[in-house]
């Protein structure tokens, strides 16, 4: 694969430089590098994060490639990662918490929904409209299929009870996905149904949990006899499941794709200003081989991920990239932002930004590293997948697997 630019790339690049010089300066590499993980500053700094989507939209940046029947630019795969590229330059906002959730509906919503439910994307990805993820219960997080959340059909409606946990943006969010139990009757994974919920309707109760980080992005969602309208169920009554996994396979997808460059000169501008046995921890040995590691694994991912939006660019299904590159992804994160904690010494373990350095950005990213293992699917699961679809082991024992689902724990 020949990675340098094509002059219609070229072209591209220079475009989205050039708009993004006009709107933004610069990013000072030496104090700014978040990549976008939920911090504690997460709602104070949402109001700014929805401001830059809609003016990213507005100049044809913020949906690449989405039709534009749509709104979107009709662009590639390719040019959203070129565009991600010359962003991570600039020192604005990071929209990638909120605009994976937003992005991930509006592919589902292109391939499943009807009409009346496509007619929802433009604004949704323009950020007018915030969406959730209703998938997670408190006894169905990696298990997604064993969820207990049901949906009664009455009428034109179905009647919906239950609870659903770690729901991002589920304070702010207009509208969720929400996949639940129609069918106890059958096997697990035949009894769901899928369904778009107007998240200001009766019946809704959030509650934010408290995060590590300070904020309180995830939630808990209680239903209490919500009354979805049939025309909101996308898919088949039982197919749920099979539209759940083409959501989760996007969700994994826009994971995968964040731009780590900022994140490791970052830490490349720590260990120059920290010390180890009284000189800089830039001129250790270990300390460069560390870095020299997280830069040769960034371009492992950069590929592989590349390799995948070049299978989406010529309307191939991706292979196994996905999934390597969320896991891959996500663990290389958590482990550059422990190291950077360690080259802190005793500060690392301080969250104040008055006193941890680097206004302790690396803490709150070490701690929202965590959502990128579990969202999309944990590790675990990925684990799976890559064992049994790619390398063709066997499958781990499930006995429930083709049991009614009425009949398991019994």
């Amino acid at each position: 694969m020949d990675f340098n630019d094509t002059p219609e790339e070229a072209a591209f690049r220079a475009e989205a430089r050039t708009w993004l010089s006009s709107v933004a300066a610069p990013r000072d590499t030496r104090t700014s590098f978040a990549i976008g993980q939920e911090t504690g500053e997460f709602e104070a700094e949402f109001p700014a994060q929805r401001v830059w989507q809609q003016k990213k939209y507005d100049a044809g940046f913020g949906a690449i490639y989405f039709p534009q029947d749509v709104g979107g630019r009709g662009g590639t795969s390719l040019q959203n990662m070129t565009f991600m590229q010359e962003e991570a330059r600039f020192d604005v906002p990071v929209t990638a918490h909120f605009m994976i959730v937003n992005r991930g509906c509006c592919s589902l919503l292109m391939k499943h929904g009807t009409p009346e439910q496509k007619a929802l994307i433009p604004a949704t990805l323009r950020s007018d409209l915030i969406w959730c993820q209703l998938f997670s219960e408190p006894a169905a997080g990696s298990d997604l299929a064993g969820l207990r959340t049901r949906a009664e059909k009455d009428g034109d409606d179905w009647v919906v009870n239950g609870q659903k946990i770690w729901t991002s943006n589920a304070q702010m969010a207009d509208w969720g996905v929400l996949i639940a139990r129609t069918d106890s009757n059958v096997p697990k994974h035949k009894g769901l149904t899928f369904f778009i919920v107007d998240m200001k309707s009766a019946g809704i109760e959030r509650r934010p949990i408290k995060q590590l980080t300070g904020a309180s992005n995830f939630n808990e969602v209680f239903f209490n006899d919500l009354r979805i309208p049939d025309a909101h169920r996308v898919g088949a009554v039982g197919e749920g499941w099979r539209v759940a996994v083409a959501f989760l396979s996007g969700e994994r997808t826009n994971i995968a794709i964040k731009e780590l460059m900022p994140l490791i000169g970052g830490i490349v501008n720590l260990a120059r200003q920290t010390e180890i046995n009284g000189r800089p921890a830039i001129e250790d040995g270990e300390v460069r081989a560390r870095i020299a590691s997280f830069y040769i694994r960034e371009a492992g991912v950069r590929f592989t991920v590349q390799r995948m939006l070049t299978a989406l660019s010529r309307g191939e299904t991706p292979g196994p990239e996905i999934t390597i590159g969320k896991y891959t992804l996500a663990n290389l994160v958590q482990e550059m932002t422990a190291f950077a904690l360690d080259l802190q010494h005793a500060a690392g373990a301080v969250m104040s930004p008055a006193f941890a350095p680097f206004d302790a950005v690396f803490q709150s990213e070490w701690f929202g590293s965590v959502i990128d293992r579990l969202g999309g699917g944990t590790d675990e699961v990925l684990k799976n997948v890559v064992g049994e679809r790619i390398l063709g082991l066997p499958e781990d024992i499930r006995v429930d697997k083709t049991m009614p689902f009425n009949q398991v724990g019994k």
